[in-house]
């Protein structure tokens, strides 16, 4: 336990903004979560999910300082949309899928990219952001969230019908219009990242973007405003948006 706050340890996660061109606008993956889900239920986010021991592991083979995460952020784009990125040679539809299934059945990574003869490139990942909030009282995550173009050709994504119900490509303008007229909702964080994203006309203008705003770790608060609370997180981050009234910031 956190003995300052009372919170439990933060569980160390990863994300991944894979992003392709769109016709008028990046189109970035999307899932949205079953409602049977603990954290986040029903609500649209990236692909991504706790770095587990085999993705330590791998990357005690990597010279990259975060490796275990950006391995953690490929292995979990793989197997909740079977979207492969960050792989060379870069899979083709058969590859992806075939991979995508021996992780579904409980072959480690490092295993399954041997068999096939693959190797890792996770200098296709830029580091993005690094989100920990203190919402929940039982589960927390500290997340590093990675921007990497998806891969041409790239496998259709399909949702894993366990934690996600769908995955689809749509423009961060969309989904947050979308939202807006409330036919989805999002997580604060999520939102957040969709706002700033929805700025770039390319996944290069992305990368320059997150070269120019170094990874600093940004856990909300909750702060009183003339007659109003509202959730805040720094400014000089990226956001375009820092601050959202509580009672419509969905948090969980």
């Amino acid at each position: 336990m956190d003995t300052l706050s009372g919170l439990p340890e933060a569980i160390p996660a990863a994300t991944l903004i894979l992003m392709r061109a769109g016709q008028s606008a990046p189109e970035i993956l999307v899932m949205e979560r079953a409602e049977t889900m603990a954290f986040a239920a029903g609500a649209l986010v990236f692909p991504g999910g706790r770095i587990e021991p085999q993705d330590e592991a791998l990357a005690a083979t990597e010279e990259v300082d975060d490796a275990a995460a950006r391995i953690a952020a490929i292995r979990e784009t793989i197997e909740e949309t079977g979207v492969a990125a960050g792989l060379l040679p870069q899979p083709d539809q058969e590859l992806s899928a075939a991979i995508r299934a021996d992780l579904a059945s409980g072959i480690p990574f490092a295993d399954t990219l041997a068999e096939h003869g693959l190797s890792l490139d996770l200098d296709a990942l830029t580091p993005f952001a690094r989100w920990c909030p203190n919402f929940r009282k039982t589960r927390r995550f500290d997340t590093l969230f990675y921007v990497a173009e998806a891969p041409s050709g790239a496998h259709p994504a399909s949702a894993d019908e366990t934690e996600a119900v769908r995955a689809f490509w749509l423009s961060a303008s969309d989904v947050l219009a979308s939202v807006e007229a409330g036919g989805a909702h999002v997580i604060f964080p999520t939102r957040r990242n969709l706002e700033r994203v929805a700025r770039f006309a390319s996944v290069d203008e992305a990368r320059a973007d997150a070269e120019r705003h170094p990874v600093t770790k940004i856990t909300p608060w909750i702060e009183q405003r003339e007659e109003k609370k509202w959730v805040c997180i720094p400014e000089g981050l990226g956001y375009p948006v820092t601050a959202e009234l509580l009672e419509t910031a969905r948090r969980s």
